[in-house]
């Protein structure tokens, strides 16, 4: 009798355990889907590339201002810290190597990747999120419209090509901030800092930056793009409400994915 009462206990919680985790299989196989047949869109038609060119607009060239803002300051914070760090082991000359290889290999990639996250991201978990609950999306259908072809592809399509060039230039106005705090204000010698920025930095550090920029356009363009699509299939919250909490959980699993990401690409590229 003991072993069939704890039976239906052990039952339930197997059920609680596995509830969870056929939810996140799901949701990770649809979001590869979706990221699969979006991409497979951008081939489709060459109607994609006035839209293309208008989010390249909307990701890249509205978000410039705020990457070189956070670039630079970004620069800045590191050429202070790492003056005062390495001036502890007498090599302040290695300066521009710590700033370049930081920016380069993690920071100018994953800052690039959260900021347009929280630029761009969510707008378009908002923007298609919207045009889901007014049947927008239904009546592309309708009219034999592709949506994902109309909505998603050009997105995804843009964010490929912004991430990376809005890394390089986070990358470039950092390294400049570094240079603004330790050769400016702090004393450290011109040739010095630019030497060591030349002669530590590879191809493959430039490269393993872009891949990971790329990789987290990918990402980002896909979760927002997904949560915005369905967001009329909510648990939660139905209607404008819907919207806002998917605009959320877009902004958070991007953050999310980016730095789990970054750890991956890490540790294949070093």
């Amino acid at each position: 009798m003991a072993s069939r009462s704890d039976t239906p206990a052990f039952a339930r919680f197997l059920r609680a355990l596995g509830r969870p985790c056929l939810r996140g299989i799901d949701a990770v196989g649809g979001t590869a889907l979706f990221m699969l047949a979006g991409l497979a869109q951008i081939f489709s038609s060459v109607k994609i590339f006035p839209r293309t060119l208008q989010q390249l607009y909307v990701i890249g060239y509205k978000s410039l201002f705020v990457i070189v803002l956070i670039g630079i300051f970004c620069g800045m914070v590191l050429g202070l810290q790492g003056y005062y760090t390495l001036v502890q082991f007498g090599s302040v000359g290695m300066l521009g190597s710590a700033v370049s290889l930081t920016l380069i290999r993690e920071l100018g990639p994953v800052l690039t990747a959260i900021m347009l996250t929280g630029r761009a991201g969510s707008s378009m978990a908002a923007e298609i999120g919207v045009m889901r609950i007014t049947d927008q999306i239904d009546a592309l259908d309708v009219m034999d419209i592709n949506s994902l072809g109309y909505l998603v592809s050009p997105r995804l399509l843009a964010a490929l090509l912004s991430f990376p060039l809005l890394t390089a230039v986070f990358d470039v106005i950092g390294i400049i901030g570094g240079y603004l705090t330790g050769v400016l204000m702090l004393g450290i010698n011109e040739g010095a800092y630019f030497y060591r920025i030349a002669s530590s930095v590879t191809m493959n550090d430039v490269a393993g930056g872009f891949i990971k920029a790329v990789v987290f356009g990918l990402l980002v363009a896909t979760v927002c793009c997904r949560q915005g699509y369905y967001t009329h299939r909510r648990r939660d919250s139905v209607g404008p409400e819907a919207v806002g909490n998917a605009t959320t959980s877009a902004v958070v699993i991007s953050c999310v994915l980016i730095l789990a990401a970054d750890y991956v690409l890490t540790s294949f590229l070093l």
